[in-house]
């Protein structure tokens, strides 16, 4: 489904990536792990073409590398960023509405679908987002990106700052959503949590990839366990 070959990402003259490569299949769950300034935020804004880049980006078997990032979105790829940013003045509604920008004329239909995965979205449809717990905008914002009907979800740290019992909701979705058919790249802080739910796994360091297995391995790894799982 998307193979990476050689990426580099550049912050003026600073290299954040240095030449990654790796694949994915159709109806698998990545993991991208490694620790901050990793390069993992990295490897997601150089696929869908957010910042400046060297190297290749195939989905599909189509080199996207240099097309517009609102192209690629259209072409199938869907981006929850770090921190969430819903529009905290619009309502749920409104922020479901501009998920949909590429795919309105099925805006209804899939506004019921996000309802049905996302319960608490529904009770609250008027409600400003800005005014949500970190939870419910996370739920949001998965939402949101889900709208356009992506082939393969990126999510950049859908963890962070939540509570436990949120988390474990967000992952159960995260399967339910591979099971649905949509294919996920999952950039995660809570390494453990995302190799559990994972079939393979990257690790990333220093801007370079210096391992890749199966989740499971690399979650029983006395390496990996060491430096991002706690002992």
């Amino acid at each position: 489904m998307l193979r990476v070959k050689n990426l580099e990402v550049y912050y003026g003259l600073i290299a954040a990536l240095k030449g990654v490569s790796f694949h994915i299949e159709e109806y698998e769950i990545i993991a991208l792990v490694g620790s901050n300034g990793a390069g993992k935020s990295s490897t997601l804004n150089g696929i869908i073409h957010s910042v400046k880049t060297k190297g290749e980006v195939q989905f599909f078997g189509a080199d996207i590398t240099r097309i517009p990032t609102h192209k690629i979105i259209q072409r199938g790829i869907a981006l929850v960023p770090e921190g969430r940013r819903v529009f905290m003045n619009l309502s749920v509604d409104e922020n479901l509405r501009m998920g949909a920008y590429c795919n309105d004329e099925n805006f209804v239909v899939m506004k019921e679908k996000m309802y049905g995965l996302f319960p608490r979205l529904k009770e609250r449809y008027k409600q400003m987002a800005g005014t949500m717990s970190g939870g419910e905008q996370q739920m949001l914002a998965i939402a949101r990106a889900l709208m356009g009907e992506p082939k393969l979800l990126m999510l950049d740290e859908p963890s962070l700052g939540l509570a436990p019992k949120i988390v474990g909701e967000l992952f159960e979705i995260l399967l339910q959503l591979r099971d649905d058919g949509i294919t996920i790249l999952l950039v995660e802080q809570n390494a453990f949590a995302a190799l559990k739910v994972a079939n393979r796994a990257y690790v990333l360091e220093n801007g370079k990839i210096t391992l890749e297995d199966n989740a499971e391995n690399i979650l029983n790894n006395p390496e990996i366990k060491r430096h991002y799982l706690g002992g």
